[in-house]
């Protein structure tokens, strides 16, 4: 009879740890969406890896998504596989950068219309997967100030319909534009049109992939 009990409370005590163990709450899955920039965040002191440092890996798992030269129908194409197999809880969504970018020299950029309803697109598939959506502005295509670039009116009109998709669809901004529009002001005293938070115009030195990280890090947490 003592043995029985024995075995009995030892079985309990199994079930209840193996119970405990697959109760384990599994890291939050985070997919960055985007282009080269993204490409670039899992490199050195990327703008991912800068939130890998950051965040506990125990609690979170994050996911660099990007391709250079992307655009956001390019971003849609790939999708399934990249972002929708991967069952993400939360998916950060930063492109537009080659949609205005591109429409200098080789004009393979995305009209305004068109970038918006493949950007609602994206964001429509996504939630129905069941994973959440952040919406980031596209940042900076020359660092001057007062929209003194050769593209900013174009690259304001497109992060105001960025703005425009967050309040449409109830979703979180990160608004990079206005950060990167904030800092240059404050610190580019120059007026220099690369090398305050970029290398090239575009693509982010340490200084920029830092403002990104911190700029980000409230959306995932």
């Amino acid at each position: 009879m003592k043995n029985s009990i024995k075995i009995g409370s030892l079985v309990a005590i199994v079930a209840i740890l193996s119970l405990c163990v697959a109760m384990k709450a599994k890291p939050k899955k985070v997919i960055f969406f985007g282009d080269s920039i993204t490409q670039a965040g899992v490199q050195g002191n990327g703008y991912i890896n800068l939130l890998k440092k950051t965040l506990d890996p125990t609690k979170y798992e994050l996911i660099g998504a990007g391709i250079g030269g992307n655009k956001v129908y390019d971003l849609y194409l790939r999708m399934e596989e990249d972002v929708l197999a991967k069952k993400p809880d939360l998916v950060v969504i930063y492109v537009g950068i080659n949609d205005v970018w591109h429409k200098l020299g080789a004009r393979t950029g995305t009209d305004y219309d068109k970038y918006l309803k493949f950007y609602q697109a994206l964001i429509t598939k996504i939630q129905a997967n069941g994973s959440k959506v952040v919406l980031c502005t596209p940042s900076v295509i020359g660092e001057k100030k007062d929209d003194a670039n050769e593209v900013d009116a174009d690259l304001n009109k497109y992060a105001a319909g960025i703005r425009e998709l967050a309040t449409k669809n109830n979703l979180p901004l990160c608004d990079l534009r206005k950060a990167f529009t904030a800092y240059e002001a404050k610190n580019n005293t120059e007026n220099k049109d690369r090398g305050i938070l970029t290398n090239d115009m575009v693509h982010l030195n340490d200084i920029g992939n830092q403002l990104v990280a911190d700029t980000m890090l409230p959306f995932i947490k």
